[in-house]
Parts: structure tokens; C-alpha cells; sequence
């Protein structure tokens, strides 16, 4: 399912990033990839293709740097809670 996660990622993310072969650990703000209008796209684009809901204490850089951080964020929201 993680490899999963990161295929649509990465897909969603290539449709911006032409022809760029984005790493799992490569950081797209200081690539100089996304501006806060397209960082509401990614937050959207994961709401709702992951069937999620990220909560404002959720909505930090760190969690949306690379496409790594991005799936354990979502991982961490689909995990089974006790």
C-alpha cells in the first residue's frame, strides 16, 4: 500500500513537473517547485484521493517536503487507531 501511495504522488506531482524525475526524498519548495497556491493544491489533491482530512497543526512544510513525508503523513492518518 506505501508504494501505492507514493505512485499516486508521484503521478500527481509529475503532471506539474514535466519531464523532472522527482526523488522520493527530494525536497520540491527548495527546488523551487511550489508556491502556496499549489501547496493547497497537494493538501486537496491528498484530502481527497487518500480520504483523508489533514487538520490545521497537520498543515506544516515539513510534512509535504517530498513525496516521503507526504505518504507518512497519510500512512500515519490510515493507520488503525487502538
Amino acid at each position: 500500500m506505501e508504494s501505492d501511495v507514493k505512485q499516486e504522488i508521484r503521478a500527481f506531482l509529475a503532471k506539474y513537473f514535466k519531464d523532472y524525475d522527482l526523488r522520493d526524498d527530494e525536497d520540491i519548495f527548495a527546488a523551487g517547485f511550489v508556491n502556496s497556491l499549489f501547496a493547497m493544491q497537494i493538501v486537496l489533491f491528498i484530502e481527497q484521493q487518500m480520504g483523508i482530512s489533514i487538520a490545521n497543526d497537520e498543515l506544516q512544510l515539513d510534512n509535504f517536503r517530498t513525496i516521503n513525508a507526504m505518504n507518512n503523513l497519510i500512512m500515519g492518518k490510515k493507520a488503525p487507531t487502538a
